[in-house]
């Protein structure tokens, strides 16, 4: 089997080869390809260190790196971690939220990272047009929405963030998550989970108990996310990202207090990860161990305004972009019948929006690719007017980042939730894509 990841110069990419070589998967190669050939030859020694039986090889043009491919991993950031600092900035010196999948920021990196996507899943369409297309490349669901709609590429996009909160879920109600199904709907970084059902006991729903204990649903979130009385008014458990819309005053807020953004934090601990492997560090996977540790204590600590770092939850071992990669591949490849969480096209799951729309919902996966497991059917009326209205921004960013047209591009973030008016978003598209 012969993996390939575009975007190998990723800080993530030792992780995900990892996982893969790791498990019963027959790996007997991995390609690495990235445009950013500094970091690509400062990640791949590194990624190689855990590569194990795999033949890892790093290659000069994406059509040799995706040849032969069985699957193909796309993990790029168009602009580098500075872009995202970059935006996230401009968007809060304009009061709105700086975050890079939502609101502005996230339209700017939409924007940026479609074009090239596409392109390179017609490299993937014409030099392996058997292989699945693993996107990890943010924005995840609108990048998955361009792909499908321009190319007959396979692409599968995957995100960690439901199945992180399922394992939350599943700890707060004492049961194990395995014995598990949750009913999850949304689009990627705006999902809900309406009912867990415990498979074990004939399927009985388990969120009532919840719903009357407000101090578990209070350490539901590892940061101070959502207030426990509109938990249980909104009878609906959010992934994390819905902070940014439920509590938008508060974000801007703890954003503005802290006068940095989780963007310019990344780039600080980015350029002292790759300072110390060039610098020849004695104990490479040490020092990136310790990167990853300190990068993900510190996740939605600012925006929370939570005042010291966030402690892994001992369950957090389960979850992670290379665990759902690794399941993914897995049910792909031993036709194994897996339920995982996934952006895949509609086709009717979801109620009120088009069957070609890309959403995120509970998936079976095999042989076939992923297909979703139940039929949402309508959504909830406290919530579906947000979810129709960002898929609407969602389509109309792929189709301005398809032309480059600055009326469409206007129009399109001037339909964001989180954008309040049409003349903000005329002054953001030129600061952010055209300054």
């Amino acid at each position: 089997m012969k993996l390939t990841i575009i975007g190998g110069g990723g800080v993530r990419v030792p992780l995900l080869v990892n996982g893969l070589v790791q498990s019963d998967l027959p790996v007997g190669d991995i390609a690495l390809y990235d445009t950013d050939r500094e970091r690509l030859a400062a990640i791949a020694p590194l990624a190689g260190r855990f590569a194990g039986r795999a033949r890892l090889t790093v290659e000069s043009t994406v059509d040799a790196a995706v040849d032969g491919a069985d699957y193909v991993f796309t993990s790029i950031r168009v602009g580098g971690i500075e872009r995202r600092a970059h935006d996230e900035q401009v968007s809060l010196a304009h009061g709105v939220v700086g975050q890079e999948t939502v609101g502005p920021a996230g339209f700017a990196m939409a924007m940026r990272t479609v074009p090239p996507v596409i392109e390179y899943a017609r490299v993937v369409e014409r030099r392996a047009p058997k292989a699945w297309i693993i996107n990890f490349t943010n924005p995840v669901g609108i990048v998955t929405q361009a792909v499908t709609d321009s190319t007959g590429a396979r692409i599968i996009g995957i995100c960690d963030t439901p199945t992180e909160l399922f394992e939350d879920i599943a700890h707060a109600l004492g049961v194990p998550s395995a014995t598990c199904r949750f009913d999850y709907f949304g689009l990627n970084h705006l999902g809900w989970v309406r009912e867990v059902y415990d498979v074990s006991q004939g399927g009985r729903p388990l969120l009532d108990r919840l719903w009357t204990q407000p101090e578990q649903l209070a350490r539901l979130y590892r940061a101070p996310l959502f207030d426990a009385t509109w938990l249980q008014s909104l009878r609906l458990l959010p992934t994390e990202y819905v902070y940014y819309y439920a509590r938008t005053a508060d974000a801007i807020a703890n954003l503005t207090r802290a006068g940095r953004s989780r963007g310019t934090v990344i780039e600080q601990l980015n350029r002292q990860l790759f300072a110390d492997l060039k610098n020849n560090a004695n104990d490479p996977v040490r020092v990136y161990e310790e990167y990853l540790a300190v990068r993900d204590a510190g996740y939605m600590q600012i925006e929370s305004g939570a005042p010291a770092p966030l402690e892994r939850s001992p369950w957090s071992g389960l979850t992670g972009y290379d665990k759902i990669a690794l399941q993914t591949v897995r049910s792909i490849h031993f036709n194994a019948g897996a339920t995982i969480p996934l952006n895949i096209v509609n086709r009717g799951t979801i109620a009120g929006l088009e069957d070609g729309d890309v959403v995120e919902v509970p998936c079976v996966v095999g042989s076939h690719g992923a297909r979703a497991a139940m039929s949402v059917g309508p959504m909830p009326d406290a919530v579906a007017d947000l979810v129709v209205q960002v898929k609407d921004y969602e389509r109309r960013t792929v189709r301005a980042a398809l032309t480059g047209d600055r009326s469409l591009a206007v129009n399109a973030l001037a339909r964001n939730p989180l954008v309040p008016s049409a003349e903000l978003a005329d002054r953001l598209v030129d600061a952010l894509l055209f300054a």
